[in-house]
């Protein structure tokens, strides 16, 4: 949903250079969903990439944590 916000500011024929800034603060639930995501969308990452064998390199617990709710 996030990206989905910062994309929507880059509207079609946007001319100026656009920031999205994202505030969240040490130790709380935010800062907690926000490592999450971080942590997937590196899996993520991995996973697709054209050209090489990433899956071999994933152990069954980073497909478990990519595939998981976050009940971490």
């Amino acid at each position: 949903m996030e990206q989905q916000a910062a994309d929507r500011v880059h509207r079609i024929g946007q001319q100026r250079a656009v920031q999205v800034i994202r505030l969240v603060a040490q130790g709380t639930v935010e800062d907690k969903m926000a490592e999450l995501q971080q942590r997937k969308r590196h899996l993520i990452d991995e996973v697709i990439r054209p050209g090489t064998e990433a899956l071999s390199s994933l152990s069954e617990q980073d497909i478990r944590e990519l595939l998981s709710i976050g009940t971490n």
